[in-house]
């Protein structure tokens, strides 16, 4: 810790935190250099965890004073926030949100372009046309495969009977959306599945699917500049196709239904790039026509319809009471809107740390503040409501990030244009 005790001020300040022991320091106030920054804080956070505990293993820390984060110096944050400090100073100390462990790589043979760790494994989608189940770093259990074309996009249905059996659905080139059911194999390797559902509808490539909340249904934005929504079981009359498997010496047939769309949501100009649906009755899309909308399911319409000015390539909705609105596109700014404030066209947040295009923005599931987001400028960045600078970049990549997301609550998964899921664990979300 280097601290030129001589030419620095002195502030007394006493450090508090939520967490609870071994991270619990004693609330004593003490003298400290006001030009100590975010590490030095940390330093003397850990000495003070480590006088209690000797077994004690550094930790890297976050500070928040007022409820925002310590990005400076003290001094030049109380001077930019207009804080005087003539009684102690409260500063609070969190876990660093931050990824301790880089996992190996998981080889794809071409570009991975989506991924989705909503689930207790890892599904992804290749530019090969396959979908691939993943139960950690290195480890494929299952190979969906069935697509003509490249698989642009990837997402959980539903958990049937119980949480060793999924559905999964996935959106190709091909013009198609696919279901899966994925059974838990006991050491299972690559084993490769058939789709039991296929959904044609579209008249170009689909982009972007998603599931209903209750997972009756999903939806699909396309390059036709439309949304579909499907059935995720078969209906009388509809057709089905048969196919035929050979297990254990032995002729097994399998029966494939495709469906049509119940429904469709007309209104983009331009291609469907991304749809999230996480109300029962209510569909969020963004476009390459720059605009972000907000569908009711029942009457087919939409509700909002926000101008961006940018071609947006990904949406999503979270945050407080999940009513926030995410979305990166045709520039590096990741922007974030209230659409609960009347005039809400100008973002509440926008984080202009990336250099390149924006591809995927994900809120964490269990924040109010926490989301990621990737780019093609090859990183992925972590981010928190309460400060305009990345809590944590991750540069893991060697080409460009094309999909992120958060798996098992304290990892980020991610793919890209090199070919390789990674997998940066152990991330405190407190």
């Amino acid at each position: 810790m280097d601290i030129d005790e001589d030419t620095s001020k002195k502030v007394q300040v006493k450090f508090v935190t939520k967490l609870k022991p071994p991270y619990k320091a004693p609330e004593i106030s003490i003298a400290l250099p006001s030009n100590l920054t975010r590490m030095g804080l940390s330093a003397v956070v850990n000495n003070l965890l480590e006088s209690g505990n000797d077994d004690w293993t550094h930790e890297p820390f976050d500070f928040l004073i007022g409820g925002e984060f310590v990005r400076m110096s003290l001094e030049h944050f109380l001077e930019a926030k207009g804080i005087t400090v003539e009684k102690t100073l409260e500063i609070e100390y969190i876990r660093a949100v931050a990824p301790r462990k880089e996992e190996d790589p998981s080889l794809h043979d071409d570009w991975v372009s989506a991924v989705d760790g909503s689930s207790r494994f890892i599904l992804t989608g290749c530019y090969d046309g396959l979908g691939r189940i993943w139960e950690s770093a290195g480890v494929c259990t299952h190979v969906l495969e069935g697509h003509n074309d490249a698989v642009t996009s990837v997402g959980i249905v539903k958990t049937i009977e119980d949480e060793d059996n999924t559905v999964v659905a996935t959106g190709s080139k091909d013009k198609t959306v696919k279901l899966w059911k994925v059974y838990a194999e006991p050491r299972a390797e690559n084993l490769k599945i058939a789709a039991y559902r296929t959904l044609r509808g579209h008249t170009a490539s689909v982009q972007s699917v998603a599931a209903q909340p209750t997972a009756n249904m999903v939806c699909s934005g396309s390059w036709d500049c439309r949304i579909n929504l499907w059935q995720t079981e078969s209906n009388e009359g509809e057709d089905t196709v048969s196919t035929k498997k050979r297990k254990k010496g032995s002729k097994e047939e399998e029966t494939q239904s495709e469906g049509e769309a119940v429904s469709t949501l007309v209104g983009h100009t331009q291609c469907v790039s991304s749809v999230v649906w996480p109300e029962h009755g209510t569909i969020y899309s963004g476009s390459w026509d720059h605009s972000i909308r907000r569908w009711d399911v029942e009457t087919g319409k939409d509700t909002l319809n926000m101008f961006c000015g940018k071609v947006i390539n990904c949406v999503d909705v979270g945050g407080e009471s999940s009513a926030l609105i995410a979305a990166g596109g045709s520039d590096p700014i990741l922007r974030i809107w209230d659409p609960r404030k009347p005039g809400t066209l100008a973002p509440s947040f926008q984080f202009s740390s990336h250099t390149s295009w924006i591809t995927t923005c994900k809120w964490h599931s269990r924040s109010w503040f926490h989301l990621l987001s990737s780019s093609y400028d090859g990183k992925v960045m972590l981010w928190d409501l309460r400060t305009a600078w990345p809590l944590a970049i991750i540069d893991s990549h060697e080409d460009k990030v094309l999909c992120a997301d958060w798996w098992n609550g304290d990892s980020v998964v991610s793919g890209g244009a090199d070919s390789k899921l990674r997998i940066s664990s152990e991330v405190c979300i407190s």
